[in-house]
């Protein structure tokens, strides 16, 4: 196994591999990618730019789920 990235997800310290693209993070997490939103190093996530998306070491992610109301 390689060496590990360091990140932090809401607030928790996570050691991840280099690389792993984000909505695999987000899977791991217990979430589903297109029921959430995301900030990465304080910057907005559109959906397509989510799915390009693969973690480097340092990365501060904010992850929201989408909640339906009315």
């Amino acid at each position: 196994m390689g060496e590990l990235i360091s990140i932090i997800a809401n607030g928790d310290k996570i050691e991840s591999q280099p690389g792993k693209p984000l909505p695999e993070l987000i899977t791991e997490l217990g979430l589903a990618p297109d029921k959430v939103v995301v900030e990465r190093n304080r910057a907005a996530l559109t959906p397509a730019e989510l799915r390009e998306t693969s973690l480097e070491d340092g990365d501060v992610l904010e992850i929201v789920r989408i909640v339906a109301g009315g």
